[in-house]
């Protein structure tokens, strides 16, 4: 009955001997549905756009799927592409357009765009490894995590006992723990952290992130980046922090870590970073340059964050995507709270909004 409830779509075109339609314009990211993948992508002056698909571990894509005109509305590319088995590849997209640096133009084909919307992000998933050569790409993930009857109760802010933890190094010099430094190695010490009586637990932050962002050698000792407060993508677990392989299921030992501590009475709160990003050359600076970030007068990039940048939070699209990956997280990950980097770089109105949208999603 519910497969019949379900909308379906039929192939209006073939590009690239790939049959395409239309896509769902207001669907963020890739979404695999039962006969089609959705693709949306925003970006403000850019004139074309390409779908690209890579098998695992590949330099070079082995589909180029352009975006047609009629799956374009506005500043919006949007299509569904018939046929994939989202196990069968890593997407990314590339951006044509003008390259005018004093208009604030910045689109280079050469250049491949990671989905701003990805939920899992490949490339850098063993600790310390460098990313491939290809840059950041996709995966499309399936969203079919069982929580059960997982529904605990909210506890009130003033009783909270909160312990701040590391994921990684919690457990890594812990030689009782059988996946130390992971999500998974966590969730063998709850019943340590029940002793403690605590009955929450606040992540550093969990995003994808770039830990050889800014690394050096000391001594002859190579240091990297430990904390992970140099975002890559907000809407994907970082991959290292998981004890096993996790192809288009990113974010199961993660969810599976959070169903147990809330099983035990422990929330979750995340420490997220949306203040700045990585790198100005971010996924945001080529879909619409200089948008997402603040400026001074003479047009450098203001530094409050005294990380190279500060992200634009009053701006519609960008308060837009802080408001959709905080809900995200609450809705899809069962997230109970969460504490803002440096909040005070972000407007008192996108911080509104999100106490709004969190108070609208059921339970």
């Amino acid at each position: 009955m519910l497969e019949e409830m379900m909308p379906r779509w039929v192939p209006t075109e073939n590009v690239n001997g790939f049959e395409i339609c239309p896509g769902l314009y207001r669907d963020e990211g890739a979404t695999a549905f039962q006969s089609a993948v959705n693709f949306t992508v925003h970006s403000k002056g850019a004139v074309t756009c390409e779908l690209l698909l890579f098998h695992r571990k590949e330099p070079e894509p082995y589909a180029v799927i352009p975006f047609p005109e009629n799956c374009r509305i506005g500043d919006v590319f949007s299509m569904m592409v018939f046929g994939l088995d989202i196990e069968e590849f890593e997407y990314a997209y590339r951006l044509d357009g003008p390259w005018k640096p004093k208009e604030g133009l910045l689109f280079d084909k050469k250049h491949i765009l990671l989905d701003p919307y990805a939920k899992a992000v490949t490339g850098q998933s063993v600790w310390g490894k460098a990313l491939n050569t290809g840059g950041y790409r996709a995966r499309v993930v399936r969203n079919n995590f069982f929580w059960g009857s997982e529904k605990p109760d909210k506890i009130p802010m003033e009783k909270l006992i909160i312990y701040e933890m590391h994921v990684r190094g919690f457990t890594k010099m812990d030689k009782s723990v059988r996946h130390p430094g992971t999500f998974a190695g966590i969730k063998e010490k709850i019943p340590y952290l029940k002793t403690l009586g605590i009955n929450a637990v606040e992540l550093m932050p969990i995003f994808e992130f770039d830990e050889l962002q800014g690394s050096r050698e000391v001594d002859g000792k190579k240091l990297i980046d430990y904390w992970g407060y140099n975002t890559v993508s907000f809407f994907a677990p970082n991959t290292s922090y998981a004890a096993s392989t996790e192809y288009n299921r990113e974010g199961v030992e993660l969810k599976e870590l959070i169903r147990e501590l809330h099983d035990n009475q422990i929330e979750v709160i995340l420490d997220v970073v949306f203040n700045h990003t990585y790198r100005t050359d971010s996924c945001f600076q080529r879909t619409v340059p200089y948008y997402f970030y603040r400026q001074r007068e003479d047009g450098s990039l203001s530094d409050g964050s005294a990380c190279g940048n500060d992200t634009a939070s009053e701006r519609r699209m960008y308060r837009k995507y802080i408001v959709d990956s905080v809900c995200f997280w609450a809705r899809e990950y069962h997230v109970d709270g969460f504490r803002f980097d440096l909040m005070g770089l972000h407007d008192v109105e996108t911080m509104n909004e999100i106490r709004r949208a969190l108070d609208a999603l059921p339970g």
